[in-house]
C-alpha cells in the first residue's frame, strides 16, 4: 500500500459521508467541525475550553470563534472552572442539548441510509474491514477517553446488558443467577414499555464494542428518575466511562424536567459508590439484606437535580 492509496481512500470516503458539505448534507447550519464540538460538549466529562482544544486538535482562535457563535445562538454557557478559575468551563444549554441531539439523529439517519444500500450479506464483511483499519492504525496506542462513544442501544445491546451484568457480578462478587433474573426483568420491562422522552439507555462503545451501559427510567415517586444498571467492563476502566455515563443520566433527567434522581446499590460496590458521591448523590438510607446468594447492605442514594449542576 502507498500513500497514494490511502489518500485516494480518504477522498472517496469523504465524499461518501458528505464531510465536505456537511451542513447541506444534514440540513443544518453547522459545519462538521462545529458539530464535533457540540458532540464533545454533550458526551465528554471534560468541557473546559482548553480540554476541548486538546481533544479535538483545534487552533485556539478557531475554537474561540466557534464557541462565540454557539454563545450567540444560545447553545452554550461559559463560566469559571470550579477546579481552576483561570480556565473557562463550557456547558450546553437546553437549546444546545436539543440541537446536538438533532444533529446526532440526522447523522445517524444519514449513515443508516448509506448502510441500507449495502446487502445484508455484505455488512459483516464491511464491519470487519472497518474494524481492521481502526485496529491496525491504532496498534500500540492505548485507548484514550475521547475514543469512547456514548450511543443509544442497537439490536442485541439490551441482551448484552443482561449477559455482561450477570457474568461480571458473578466473577467479581460471586453473585448467583438471582441477579441475572433481576437484570433480565429490568431490561425486559424497558424493552416492552418505556417512554423515549423520559426514559433512556446509553451504551459506551470503544473500538466498535460495548464496554459500558446505564439506564434512566421513571421512578414511582413523582418527578423522580431512577438510575439503573451502571456497568463498565474491567478492561475499559480508568477512562472515565462511569463518570460519563452518570453525567449523561443526570443531564438527561435534568433536561426533561425530573426534580430528583435516585438509585439503589450495595455497599460492596465501592467504585460505583465513589462515582455517585462525586456527582453529588447523598446516601438516603441503607438496610442489610440477603440477595444473590450473599449477605449485603443495600443503599438508597438521591441527587437533587436542581441543587447541583454537573
Amino acid at each position: 500500500m502507498s500513500v497514494h492509496d490511502i489518500r485516494a481512500f480518504n477522498r472517496f470516503y469523504t465524499n461518501v459521508i458528505g464531510a465536505l458539505d456537511y451542513s447541506r448534507h444534514l440540513y443544518a447550519p453547522y459545519t462538521l467541525t462545529e458539530s464535533r464540538v457540540l458532540y464533545e460538549l454533550a458526551h465528554s466529562p471534560r468541557t473546559d475550553a482548553a480540554d476541548l482544544r486538546t481533544e479535538l486538535s483545534l487552533d485556539a482562535g478557531y475554537l474561540s470563534r466557534i464557541l462565540n457563535k454557539f454563545e450567540q445562538d444560545g447553545l452554550i454557557e461559559r463560566t469559571a472552572s470550579q477546579q481552576d478559575p483561570r480556565r473557562r468551563r463550557v456547558t450546553l444549554t437546553a437549546r444546545g442539548r436539543e440541537t446536538g441531539k438533532l444533529l446526532e439523529e440526522r447523522a445517524s439517519e444519514s449513515v443508516g441510509s448509506l448502510l441500507s444500500t449495502v446487502p445484508a450479506a455484505e455488512r459483516p464483511r464491511l464491519a470487519e474491514a472497518m474494524t481492521t483499519v481502526r485496529t491496525i492504525l491504532s496498534e500500540g496506542r492505548p485507548p484514550r477517553r475521547e475514543d469512547v462513544l456514548l450511543r443509544e442501544p442497537g439490536p442485541g445491546d439490551l441482551g448484552w446488558i443482561v449477559q455482561r451484568n450477570a457474568a461480571l457480578y458473578a466473577a467479581e462478587y460471586g453473585w448467583n443467577a438471582d441477579y441475572e433474573g433481576l437484570v433480565a426483568r429490568i431490561v425486559a420491562d424497558f424493552a416492552e414499555d418505556h417512554d423515549p422522552h423520559l426514559e433512556r439507555v446509553w451504551i459506551a462503545e470503544l473500538d466498535g464494542r460495548p464496554v459500558g451501559c446505564v439506564m434512566c427510567v421513571r421512578d414511582e415517586a413523582p418527578a423522580t428518575a431512577r438510575l439503573r444498571l451502571l456497568l463498565v467492563e474491567p478492561d475499559a476502566r480508568g477512562l472515565g466511562i462511569g463518570d460519563r455515563l452518570v453525567t449523561a443520566v443526570a443531564d438527561f433527567a435534568r433536561g426533561v424536567g425530573y426534580r430528583d434522581l435516585v438509585l439503589w446499590t450495595n455497599d460492596v460496590l465501592s467504585s460505583a459508590r465513589r462515582i455517585y458521591q462525586r456527582h453529588g448523590f447523598v446516601l438516603a438510607a441503607e438496610k442489610p439484606h440477603r440477595s444473590f446468594g450473599k449477605d449485603l447492605t443495600g443503599q438508597d442514594w438521591r441527587l437533587d437535580l436542581h441543587g447541583t449542576t454537573e
